[in-house]
């Protein structure tokens, strides 16, 4: 099944990384999908209050 998701590096110190892997592991995802969960709750919660994020050349 093709995806239209990019991949790309993110580097993080050892005790976030363990963090993350712990509330993944609370809520039954990996750590790329809780990673994921986490930042798209994050944009979706800043749009709420701010409006919809454009990129700079859709303005």
């Amino acid at each position: 099944m093709a995806t239209n998701k990019r991949v790309f590096t993110l580097r993080l110190s050892d005790e976030v990384f363990d963090k993350i892997g712990v509330l993944a592991t609370r809520e039954h995802r990996s750590m790329t999908n809780y990673i994921e969960y986490v930042l798209l709750k994050h944009i979706n919660d800043i749009e709420a209050e701010q409006g919809e994020i454009k990129e700079e050349n859709d303005r």
